[in-house]
């Protein structure tokens, strides 16, 4: 199998997508890395680079600040599009960017094209819960607005991709809302919930947001607008416990010993809510492998990236969506 990876996305880039291919390369010698950057600017990186690790040269990079559509189609020889194209064309099996979110969006349907009976990709990051096994949440940011339909259709392929990517044989699906009674909610998710009830999933019906992290179920369903919302909700009160813990814990020289007792709990507490351990988000919809991985990313975020990648084409998780949607199709046509 083939991994590309945008060498030149990302905060840390591209040493962080460095570190991270080479880790990658050197664990899983069956898998052959692409870096796709400048080769100036990765070649002094990569010292000793293992033979399944290749650079593929790319002049231009595409900015945080970039308007997404604008660079994507104007910066035709960036890491990113590149990479998409390689995607596409089926030189490489799937690809990784930890840069612009908007622009890699753009990529996956201009560039790598949208997976046919697909109305709407949807971008599908996991939740860290409790229990250390999140759940996969769908769509969080590719769309602001959707239909009943497009919540039936991220419903089926987050559910195959638990499947095939994280070996749940039964995951159970969830529709985001404000109260588990099933006729509870707004026009959209009123309208799903009898979809979601006869489609070919394991449906648990309604959740709500204060459930989400006790792992009420192993997919969420919700439109990209208020997805986001609690995505960002989660990622900031997060990070306020923290930032107020370190506070109080650093206030004395009691509460500092207080701190060393309790400080192996609160790094595995710490180590759940760590985007890093899941690697990337997938673009589900989109015809090819696609993920996007935190802007933040380090060279374990990136390893763990190609972990995933590596499972989804294993599993042949494209065809398996594809052939999902379109029999889905057929029977509605019936």
């Amino acid at each position: 199998m083939r991994i590309a990876i945008d060498a030149m996305g990302g905060d840390h880039a591209p040493r962080a997508a460095v570190e991270g291919a080479l880790e990658a390369a050197r664990e899983w010698k069956d898998t052959e890395i692409i870096l796709v950057g400048d080769e100036a600017k990765l070649s002094p990186l990569l010292a000793g680079k293992p033979a399944n690790l290749t650079v593929r040269h790319a002049a231009e990079v595409v900015e945080a600040d970039d308007e997404p559509v604008k660079a994507v189609r104007r910066k035709k020889d960036s890491s990113m599009v590149v990479a998409g194209r390689l995607v596409k064309e089926k030189e490489a099996d799937a690809m990784i960017s930890a840069g612009n979110t908007g622009a890699l969006m753009a990529t996956g349907l201009l560039i790598v094209g949208r997976m046919e009976g697909i109305e709407r990709p949807a971008l599908a990051p996991m939740i860290p819960t409790l229990d250390g096994k999140g759940v996969l949440a769908l769509d969080l940011g590719a769309n602001m607005d959707a239909t009943p339909d497009n919540l039936l259709q991220y419903a089926i392929m987050g559910s195959i991709y638990r499947q095939k990517v994280h070996g749940i044989a039964k995951p159970r699906v969830g529709l985001l809302n404000v109260g588990t009674e099933a006729m509870k909610g707004n026009e959209l998710t009123k309208a799903a919930y009898p979809l979601l009830e006869q489609a070919p999933i394991h449906f648990v019906g309604n959740v709500e947001a204060r459930d989400v992290l006790q792992a009420e179920c192993d997919v969420l369903v919700c439109d990209g607008f208020v997805g986001n919302i609690l995505l960002k909700s989660l990622e900031g009160t997060a990070g306020a416990i923290f930032g107020v813990l370190k506070e109080e814990f650093t206030r004395s020289i009691l509460t500092k010993m207080a701190a060393a007792i309790v400080k192996p709990g609160l790094s595995r507490f710490k180590k759940k809510l760590d985007y890093k351990e899941h690697g990337g988000a997938p673009l589900l919809g989109v015809n090819g492998l696609v993920l996007k991985s935190h802007g933040s990313s380090d060279a374990t975020a990136i390893k763990n990236a190609v972990r995933q990648a590596r499972l989804a084409i294993g599993n042949d998780l494209v065809r398996t969506i594809t052939t999902e949607i379109q029999n889905g199709k057929r029977v509605e046509s019936e």
